[in-house]
């Protein structure tokens, strides 16, 4: 069974831009030509393409629902934005619906069938590193993407909105530089993300540019759900000459990192400097308190829905918005030695 007809199809059967076609679908919505027109309402005939979801939300007023799809719920980063994401929606009257995909793929796939069905007006998501088709299905419907920390390769017309990863993992690599630390552990996420490919490229970076021999190691990308940020830490500590420093640039490993620091006989800071990408109030409690990489939640969730919520059905390339990290200095770094 063929796979119902997109607005791309449209698009392309009648030699013209989505955008135009976006136009057609949405009488009033800017200026046509008659014979242009003409061409896509053939092409729609044609394909029986059935306009839908955020196009027709679109015709009748503006979004009043947006979906919110995140990777972990559990992970203390994603839960803080979603509260950003659906507060500063409300204060515009739209609605969220929020779905999880537990970092899984195809539970990520069904996520989108039921958002397209709902007919929301623009997704909000962290998505996996996969179902690159899926999500143009649902552009091609009509529906604004944005993705917050991370994006798909090969989704360019899916807006971004993210911190600097590659600059924050530089600035953080910098300080215990500049404190006299060589050895240094890293734990980030995934290589298959691009936050755990950019966080760890900037650090590698940076240890290559001061001149400092990368040992691998000292290198750890472990998933993003359960419970290896302890393993990976323990083993960092274990080695035959362990590091002198560590960051944790696995926001929802940082917990079970530190966890396992506690657990052992090793200092903070007096034999190991720590930092940690991370926000949560403990950090500050933590004694020592923790000197962190600060994500501003608050204003990538103002950001995200401010994306979702503009234009439908335009088809220019991704719009993208960095946002700097903070990092905040506090007592858990250290000269070495």
């Amino acid at each position: 069974m063929s796979k119902p007809a997109t607005i791309r199809d449209v698009a392309a059967a009648a030699g013209i831009s989505i955008a135009v076609v976006s136009r057609v679908l949405n009488d009033g919505s800017g200026p046509v030509a008659p014979a242009t027109r003409q061409r896509v309402m053939k092409a729609i005939e044609e394909l029986s393409y059935r306009p839908r979801t955020a196009a027709r939300e679109l015709k009748s007023g503006p979004t009043t629902t947006l979906g919110l799809l995140l990777a972990d719920v559990t992970n203390p980063f994603f839960a803080r934005l979603a509260d950003s994401i659906v507060r500063e929606a409300r204060s515009r009257g739209v609605h969220v619906i929020l779905m999880t995909t537990q970092e899984d793929a195809r539970l990520e796939e069904d996520a989108l069938d039921t958002l397209a069905a709902r007919r929301v007006g623009g997704v909000i998501a962290t998505p996996t590193s996969t179902n690159a088709e899926s999500w143009l299905r649902l552009i091609d419907l009509g529906t604004n993407i944005v993705f917050v920390d991370r994006y798909v390769e090969g989704v360019s017309r899916a807006d971004l909105v993210s911190i600097d990863n590659d600059r924050s993992a530089r600035e953080a690599t910098e300080h215990l530089l500049d404190l006299g630390h060589t050895r240094i552990g890293f734990i980030s996420g995934p290589l298959s993300t691009t936050t755990g490919r950019a966080r760890t490229e900037g650090h590698l970076a940076t240890l290559a540019e001061r001149g400092v021999a990368t040992d691998p190691q000292l290198l750890r990308n472990i998933p993003f759900r359960g419970d290896q940020g302890a393993d990976a830490t323990g083993s960092l500590l274990n080695l035959p000459t362990p590091p002198t420093a560590i960051i944790v640039a696995n926001t929802a490993q940082v917990a079970a990192s530190v966890r396992r620091i506690r657990q052992s006989s090793v200092r903070v800071p007096e034999d190991l400097s720590l930092i940690v990408f991370d926000d949560n109030p403990w950090t500050e409690l933590f004694t020592p308190s923790l000197t962190i990489m600060r994500q501003p939640t608050t204003l990538m969730a103002a950001h995200s829905v401010d994306l979702a919520l503009q234009r439908i059905g335009d088809d220019s390339e991704r719009r993208t918005i960095v946002i700097e990290a903070e990092f905040v200095v506090r007592s858990s770094t250290r000269t070495a030695g």
